[in-house]
């Protein structure tokens, strides 16, 4: 697609996301009006139900209208195309479609909306095609040591690179590795990205212009968590690609679930609980797939199939031990100093406990006993500093060479 042309289709998929939220937002208020003009467990008079019917007319017409509307706008965009195309893109548009697709990727895909990040490998921040010649192309110095790199939830490839640092970067010119990333939507379910990756690095195996000497996978967060979903449909499926795969270092990964997605499904049943706050609560379930999948760390469709995934209920995933054949590294952070060991169970890194990261489990059956020479912790360090902690590039210079 043109640049040209992948502008309207962005701006067309934005159109489509106001009048989306236009008549939600309307839904929501329509409910709390009803909620105030007939309050709950109170019978209502007659007076009060006439209201209620001339209100939802005046909603009823605003829906339409963000319909009518909608549609035109549509039509306007090939006008104003011309204008947008000289638009350039920018890390910043690129960052803040991550964050969108984080928040509600799965709808967007549902909806079929333009702004949805498809998944792809990616060199340089361009896709690459998986052919011999192109891969050829994006790498003139091809090796056979491919260092393949996985972002978390709410981000993509470009934010490797912080505080002008990137691990993949140095790792793959001292380590003499051919660095490729990967981009994908992090609203969609985990599982469903992991077999998507699982094909996806079948292809790139199968088409790689010379011969692989080992696939090696840093995974930062939720990707470390895809990573394993993929790792468990390719042995399902004997594919040819898991025969490469040497070595996987985990960057503060929740393997067992993050407590702020556990907070925000709290925050559900709260809601419902208060009759006039019941209409609420249907802004708790913005959150995508991806988000309350992390909720325990779920790895493959079965840990949520068929179930309401917003319902409060146990741990129920099932169990995916890591593989014998492969060795797996893992980097913990923690906000606290060395010296504070009391306070290393209970900070974490902000986003993730270290339990979680460390894989540990009350289960037994879900421990997922890492090595202790394969485990590190990086004190004074939050979720984000995993990308640009030097120490932690020295380790997985270390594992990885």
């Amino acid at each position: 697609m043109s640049e040209k042309g992948k502008n309207k289709s962005e701006l067309q998929g934005l159109i489509h996301l106001i009048m989306d939220a236009t008549i939600g937002v309307t839904d929501l208020v329509e409910a709390v009006h009803k909620q105030v003009i007939q309050p709950p467990f109170l019978p209502s008079t007659t007076i009060q139900k006439l209201i209620t019917n001339i209100v939802g007319v005046t909603y009823n017409n605003i829906r339409w209208s963000t319909l009518f509307i909608g549609d035109n706008l549509n039509k306007v965009v090939a006008h104003i195309t011309p204008l947008v195309s000289k638009i350039k893109p920018s890390d910043k548009k690129e960052i803040i479609a991550s964050v969108l697709n984080g928040v509600i990727g799965d709808y967007l895909e549902k909806k079929k909306n333009p702004l949805k990040i498809n998944m792809q490998f990616r060199h340089q921040s361009k896709a690459i095609k998986i052919d011999k010649k192109n891969i050829q192309k994006s790498y003139p110095n091809v090796t056979g040591k491919i260092l393949l790199m996985i972002h978390g939830s709410c981000m993509s490839d470009i934010q490797w690179t912080r505080n002008n640092h990137n691990h993949g970067t140095i790792l793959s010119e001292e380590l003499n590795k051919t660095l490729i990333y990967l981009n994908y939507n992090s609203g969609r379910h985990i599982s469903t990205n992991g077999k998507e990756l699982n094909t996806l690095l079948e292809n790139l195996i199968k088409n790689w212009p010379v011969p692989i000497e080992e696939l090696v996978i840093v995974a930062h967060s939720m990707g470390g968590l895809v990573t394993r979903s993929a790792i468990y449909y390719g042995e399902k499926q004997q594919l040819n690609w898991q025969k490469h795969l040497k070595k996987v270092a985990f960057l503060g990964t929740p393997h067992h679930g993050s407590p702020i997605e556990r907070i925000g499904n709290y925050l559900d049943i709260i809601l419902k609980t208060i009759p006039y706050a019941r209409p609420f609560a249907k802004l708790a379930k913005i959150r995508s797939a991806g988000v309350t999948d992390l909720r325990y760390g779920n790895l493959v469709d079965e840990d949520w199939l068929n179930k309401d995934r917003f319902e409060l209920k146990k741990d129920n995933r099932q169990n995916i031990s890591l593989q014998k054949n492969i060795a797996f590294f893992n980097i913990v952070a923690v906000t606290c100093k060395e010296t504070n060991t009391k306070s290393i169970h209970l900070l974490g890194d902000t986003l993730v406990n270290v339990k979680s990261a460390l894989g540990q489990h009350k289960n037994a059956n879900k421990n997922l006993l890492f090595k202790k020479e394969n485990i590190w912790i990086a004190y004074e360090s939050n979720h984000l500093d995993l990308l640009s902690n030097p120490k932690i590039l020295d380790k997985l210079k270390t594992w990885l060479g």
